[in-house]
């Protein structure tokens, strides 16, 4: 038997509402035909489509990541602001797309703002460096009085726009990186432009390149070095995965969030072990900023079998399982219970590519499987993670040996004593799960769950929107322990109160 033991004074730390982000890149329909489409019915005067505006602030989006990924490394940004029609096309050399430039700096930061959504914007560090990155900050957040604020002034907005967080460029350590660099050159030119970008604007905070996964040859190295130069000037360093199911490896895939977990460990050692050797007492936190189910090995053909191309085309859209909404709930999870240390999360990406939300151009904005989870962890988590304890069987997996069936993370609102609870059942039978909670009173309501299945992925529009959210199977309440009953691969969503 499974059992879960909380209280409401054990705690691993406040939620950062910046875990549930998002990221926007230039990549296929995310920007064009995602979330701009002039003409389209739903579309504001801005030509922004309001139906998939709607389903952001649904999913509970709260920062958004722009303009790349791999798009930023030869992103000349001054080429995307000032009159639309003199802004000329180029070709981005990530994604071999030709990008019109209609949508640049100004369009997207005008609409977080009238969104709500908190902008985390990337600086070009693989074909520029330290003078341009200092002089967006300067475009973005700059009073008037200098050149690159008054371009932004003369370009329509006067009041400064007050970009708060920044990445140091994006996934440097790759060989596919337009202007990939060794940790050496990389930490150096980071060091240099973060200096003069807080030289710009004191109040920001910096993102390093971390490793763009934990497989690379150069993982746990590359942040040693890396911090090495930029620690005493960086805030945080990102982290990349995607995970997927290979050859079948269904166990595998459902300890996704066990790998998650291990990749946050590692990281956090390498950081700190830096932070040791400097005699620091600052300490770095991590910026999960893509994180998903991405079918990388077996649907994506690589960059650089991709044609040239214009008008958005249609690249990576990843149609979702009931499988893979389980194992997305399973990383929030992951993510909760390192909320110490993970600052930032950024699902990536909002529409079209590899996407909780899907459109049509001309057509419907539609969830995919994989929204669900997202949208109740984001409405529920409130508030402090509790530091859960948690006995349960394992299972052996072949990518990450033997990982627990059971996974759970807790949060509570201190002001209210709301409490949510997240319960993962990763195996192939129901489970009963006894959660105690010796010293305090816990009740649950109804849950609702998100179940896997043997299906393939929900290819169309009306395939997607049958799948949702059910009803959680009984929760039975005794005087110091409830028992939850856990479909079998599933997770699932309680909420209710706790207090001494």
């Amino acid at each position: 038997m499974t059992t879960i033991t909380l209280h409401p004074d054990f705690r691993v730390g406040p939620i950062d509402r910046r875990l549930f982000g998002s990221f926007v890149e230039h990549l296929g329909r995310c920007v064009y035909t995602g979330v701009y489409e002039p003409g389209h019915a739903t579309a504001d005067e801005h030509g922004f489509r309001r139906d998939v505006a709607d389903l952001t602030k649904e999913l509970g989006i709260s920062i958004v990541r722009y303009p790349g990924g791999n798009f930023v490394s030869n992103y000349v940004w001054e080429d995307g602001v000032g009159p639309q029609e003199q802004r000329k096309p180029f070709l981005d050399l990530a994604w071999r797309t030709v990008e019109p430039n209609t949508v640049g700096t100004d369009e997207f930061l005008q609409y977080c703002e009238r969104e709500g959504l908190e902008p985390m914007m990337a600086v070009n560090l693989g074909t520029r460096g330290v003078e341009a990155a200092a002089a967006l900050v300067e475009y973005c957040n700059g009073e008037a009085g200098t050149r690159w604020a008054d371009m932004r002034i003369a370009n329509g907005r006067e009041k400064p726009y007050g970009v708060k967080l920044w990445c140091l460029g994006n996934e440097m350590d790759g060989p596919w990186q337009i202007g990939h660099k060794d940790a050496h050159e990389y930490g150096k030119l980071a060091a240099e432009a973060g200096k003069a970008m807080k030289l710009v604007d004191t109040g920001i905070e910096l993102v390093a390149c971390g490793s763009s996964s934990m497989y690379m040859d150069t993982f746990g190295e590359w942040e040693r070095t890396v911090l090495s130069y930029t620690y005493d000037v960086v805030d945080h360093i990102s982290m990349h995965a995607y995970y997927e199911e290979l050859d079948g490896d269904r166990a595998s895939f459902l300890g996704s969030g066990t790998g998650m977990h291990r990749f946050i460990e590692r990281v956090v050692a390498s950081a700190d072990a830096v932070g040791a050797q400097r005699r620091s007492d600052k300490q770095i936190t991590l910026s999960f900023d893509e994180w998903n189910v991405w079918y990388l090995v077996s649907r994506f053909p690589g960059e650089k079998n991709l044609p040239i191309q214009r008008d958005a085309p249609r690249i990576i859209e990843d149609a979702y399982s009931a499988l893979d909404s389980v194992v997305v709930g399973d990383l929030l999870v992951t993510l909760l219970n390192n909320a110490d240390r993970v600052a930032v999360g950024c699902l990536a990406q909002l529409v079209n590519v590899i996407a909780p939300i899907m459109t049509e151009p001309g057509g419907d904005a539609w969830r995919q499987t994989t929204f669900h989870p997202f949208a109740t962890t984001s409405r529920l988590a409130r508030g402090d993670v509790l530091d859960l304890r948690i006995d349960s069987e394992t299972m052996p997996t072949e990518k990450h040996g033997d990982v627990p069936v059971v996974t759970a993370a807790a949060t509570i609102d201190p002001e209210t004593d709301e409490v949510a609870l997240f319960v993962t059942n990763r195996s192939a039978e129901e489970r009963t799960v006894t959660v105690r909670h010796p010293g305090a009173v816990l009740r649950l309501g109804g849950g609702a769950a998100v179940l896997a299945d043997h299906e393939g992925a929900r290819e169309s529009q009306e395939a997607a929107e049958a799948y949702g959210m059910v009803d959680a199977l009984p929760v039975a309440h005794g005087e110091d322990e409830i028992i939850l009953r856990l479909a079998p691969e599933s997770w699932t969503a309680f909420s209710g109160a706790l207090h001494r």
